[in-house]
């Protein structure tokens, strides 16, 4: 049975599905709404435990999943929701044993998504300017997921550029989010091995615009592709089956790109790819709508 521990990171869930998050501390008391519930009481209790305040109020005792952690944990720099923590590992394909560079660390939810899918044989280079950024981002992360032997960060500019590791072996992913990810994008595609993959998240449209314009220019980037995701729960009670009023509608920008060999990239096929959208787009437009 999985118990909690000392020093651990819990939540306190009520009957409406808030969490209230504490790290246990032996000795120490929790207060909420003026009742009380002493950390030694939680020490050692089963996870998932139901837990009874000094005023009588009942709360749920959990570890929180890793999209509960990030959305309470401390934050330096704005996290990225779970629906685009979930998705970016996939689009980006990171999978076990890959070495992966990331910029900026922000408060550390990409780069724990990030260390939870290239697992112990894969590695996390990670770049952050801002000091009070990486010592936030370092705490969360080791708060959550313990030491990280394959995490190496680095306060460094990754506009400046992308420095290889002294081996000297390119890396298989690129991960940015950032605020200028084009900046990055030319050194991205010297770092970055052939076959390899690009992906940045940027909430704006004018920022996308130039992002996908500069992997454009580097003619090396092929296969480029930009979404969004919108999250809608629902409410189910009974028969009462609804959406929720509320959405986590647009959070920002995905765009990924496939390094690969500069011939299969010019201008002349984007244009003709461009020729050939607008022609499309052309015949769409002149076909007749079927009567009803």
């Amino acid at each position: 049975m999985s118990k909690l521990s000392n020093s651990e990171r819990i939540h306190l869930v009520d009957k409406k599905g808030r969490q209230y998050a504490l790290t246990l501390k032996a000795g120490e008391t929790y207060q909420f709404s003026g009742q009380t519930i002493a950390h030694d009481h939680l020490i050692g209790r089963p996870d998932g435990t139901l837990v009874t305040l000094s005023g009588g109020k009942k709360m749920l005792a959990l570890r929180p999943t890793f999209g509960d952690y990030v959305l309470k944990m401390p934050r330096g720099a704005q996290v990225l929701y779970p629906k685009d923590l979930a998705l970016i590992p996939m689009w980006a394909d990171v999978y076990p044993g890959a070495r992966v560079f990331e910029a900026g660390t922000g408060s550390g939810a990409l780069t724990m998504a990030l260390l939870r899918a290239v697992g112990p044989k894969g590695l996390v280079v990670t770049y952050e300017m801002r000091d009070d950024f990486a010592r936030t981002a370092l705490l969360n992360i080791d708060r959550y997921m313990g030491p990280m032997p394959n995490l190496m960060p680095m306060r460094k500019n990754a506009y400046e550029g992308i420095g290889l590791l002294d081996d000297g072996i390119p890396f298989d992913r690129v991960v940015l989010d950032l605020p200028e990810p084009w900046q990055v994008i030319p050194h991205a595609a010297t770092a970055l091995r052939s076959g390899g993959i690009y992906l940045s998240f940027v909430p704006t449209v004018p920022q996308v615009t130039q992002t996908v314009e500069a992997l454009e220019r580097t003619a090396v980037f092929a296969m480029v592709e930009t979404f969004e995701t919108l999250l809608r729960t629902w409410s189910v009670q009974g028969r009462s089956v609804r959406p929720d009023h509320r959405m986590v509608a647009h959070s920002g920008f995905i765009t990924v790109a496939r390094k690969v060999d500069p011939g299969f990239v010019s201008e002349t096929s984007r244009r003709d790819h461009e020729t050939e959208a607008l022609n499309e787009e052309s015949a769409d437009e002149g076909k007749e709508t079927p009567e009803r």
